[in-house]
């Protein structure tokens, strides 16, 4: 709770601040602030915009980890490609896994995107060795749009069921 003229006012001690650094400003400066008080250094900083950054970065990892986990286990399920929409490209994954044969994975990008981010995408991919994947001209059943990357691989089966135990 707030109470004006207390002792631990925060607006009080707020303005009692940014009074002290107009006048430091003032004292550090030729051209003096006309203004009554300055709070320039309760901005957000270079440090601030990289830790924003590194922190969107990481939040962004986790949402493509979880999605690609969710697309592989759907796709395991039904044989069919599962996809998700992001900011600017559309993920699809394809798995085809049939008894005594090996587990077929695909990957399909829909957009721009750089090619760090396509880095990125194909070693979060579960069971997948990431120095194998192989560029496609067409997916299973059908050729590519335009505009779409497709990436194919071998899945580890064990790797498989346990996406499939996960849930």
């Amino acid at each position: 709770m707030r109470e004006e003229g207390s002792g631990d006012d925060f607006y009080s001690a707020l303005i009692a601040e940014t009074r002290a650094a107009r006048a430091r400003y003032n004292a550090e400066h030729d051209k003096p602030l006309v203004t009554d008080t300055y709070s320039a250094h309760l901005l957000p900083g270079p440090d601030d915009h990289d830790r924003y950054r590194v922190e969107s970065a990481t939040r962004f990892a986790l949402r493509l980890n979880r999605i690609i986990r969710d697309l592989v286990r759907g796709s395991l399920r039904d044989g069919h490609e599962h996809a998700a929409d992001f900011s600017g490209f559309r993920l699809g994954i394809l798995i085809r896994a049939e008894d005594g044969h090996e587990t077929y994975a695909a990957i399909r990008i829909t957009g721009s995107v750089p090619h760090d981010l396509i880095t990125l995408i194909l070693s979060r991919m579960p069971g997948c060795p990431p120095e194998a994947w192989f560029p496609e001209v067409a997916l299973p059943e059908r050729d590519l749009l335009p505009a779409e990357q497709v990436w194919s691989n071998l899945m580890d089966p064990k790797a498989a069921a346990q996406l499939l135990d996960e849930e």
